[in-house]
């Protein structure tokens, strides 16, 4: 908005009558008030208190051009990003350069058609860097929902809640049928400093890069599979491989530390992923496939195990209190189920995954199946709700409703 018109909207301010007759009280009880009319003063002090709450700063900004010329953007949502050499001539050095991008993840519940029914896009939050533009007022209250390579989707965060999840880093430029995966740490053991590591799950191997030389190297891991799952926890990688291997990996020195089961498996082989619950806890989910005889989907356990830092080991648990783990293509995240309100489906102590089949359920610990022959020991398919998977790409969008009999 262009500044005369800007100050032109702010003197009118003095226009306003702020008790005005009963007469012209009477004939405007339904009329809505004009928010854009309000004091720069005024919206610079409800912008400071905003500060720490990015969706409202976005809901603020989408009440009119001068409310979203004066609160900026949430640095939140920013998309902070690195330029890396391109992967193109590896082994070899390259001039040629590709992107890794910090992507901020959200958890949106819309309103669902049903009432018995609740709808959800999981994915990373992007913006229109075209601030400048003269946009219609009112604005439409929405945000960009994108993941590289995908067409954009826009959500109204007017009709959603919203749950932070963390952030993940993607590799733009990057060949996406070798590429399966990066993670970023920076370090800051001694404070200070912006060097980071870069750890790529590239091709069925390891590549590193450190910041201070800037160019990709093979990492040595003592595994014959290939990874299957990288993620940062407390300050370290983790890398899950097909032969069901896992390593820690120190940043600075670039060792990795196998971790043991929690008890190994009998006669079945297992799909691993790692969730990390914020900085508290990271989480092992092996879905148990038996070697021999027919695989029914409806059929499948899993086993969850914690990771005991001190000891270096897995250890299984039954109960993960009010988080949901949710697995799937876009990456593995952890959230509190009781920040959800009560009849929307997701629910605590559990565990969603929202790859392969179309229709699908939450498993969780105990289940009883009606068969003597199933060990209640272990994570199962819970029929109580019914998990639709709406669309993998370019977010996960999911409903879930309560089963029918």
């Amino acid at each position: 908005m262009a500044e005369p018109e800007i100050e032109k909207m702010t003197s009118s301010v003095s226009k306003l009558q702020l008790s005005p007759p009963p007469s012209v009280r009477k004939e405007k009880t339904f009329s809505m008030p004009d928010w854009s009319l309000l004091p720069e003063e005024l919206l610079n002090l409800i912008s400071k208190h905003l500060e720490d709450y990015c969706f409202d700063v976005v809901h603020a900004r989408s009440v009119c051009t001068l409310w979203r010329s004066i609160f900026p953007f949430p640095a939140s949502l920013l998309r902070p990003s690195y330029s890396l050499p391109s992967l193109t001539k590896f082994p070899y050095e390259s001039k040629d350069l590709c992107t890794l991008e910090k992507i901020p993840l959200f958890l949106f519940r819309v309103r669902a058609p049903h009432a018995d029914a609740s709808e959800y896009f999981l994915g990373g939050i992007g913006r229109d860097d075209d601030d400048h533009i003269e946009l219609p007022s009112p604005l439409q209250c929405s945000v960009k929902v994108k993941i590289p390579d995908s067409d954009p989707t826009l959500i109204n965060t007017l009709d959603c809640q919203v749950l932070s999840l963390g952030h993940q880093y993607r590799m733009i430029g990057c060949n996406p049928k070798y590429y399966k995966g990066v993670a970023f740490l920076p370090l800051n053991k001694f404070g200070g400093g912006e060097e980071f590591v870069v750890l790529l799950n590239y091709t069925k191997t390891l590549l590193v890069l450190r910041s201070i030389e800037m160019r990709w190297m093979l990492l040595e891991i003592p595994s014959y599979g290939s990874c299957s799952d990288l993620i940062t926890f407390r300050g370290r990688f983790y890398a899950a491989f097909s032969n069901h291997d896992i390593f820690a990996i120190d940043p600075y020195s670039l060792e990795a530390t196998p971790l043991m089961p929690s008890e190994a498996l009998l006669d079945c082989g297992s799909v691993n992923d790692l969730v990390p619950s914020g900085n508290d806890e990271l989480f092992l989910v092996e879905k148990i496939i038996p070697r021999t005889g027919v695989i029914y989907l409806y059929r499948l356990t899993l086993r969850l195990s914690r990771l005991d830092e001190e000891a270096g080991k897995w250890v299984e648990v039954s109960e993960i209190g009010d988080r949901l783990l949710v697995i799937g293509n876009l990456g593995n995240v952890c959230c509190s189920a009781k920040e959800l309100p009560d009849g929307c489906g997701l629910t605590g102590n559990s565990i969603v995954f929202t790859h392969g089949r179309k229709v699908t359920y939450s498993y969780k610990y105990g289940v009883h199946t009606g068969r003597e022959e199933d060990d209640l020991n272990c994570w199962r398919y819970s029929r109580d709700k019914c998990v639709t998977i709406l669309s993998t790409s370019p977010v996960v969008a999911l409903r879930v409703e309560t089963a029918k009999p």
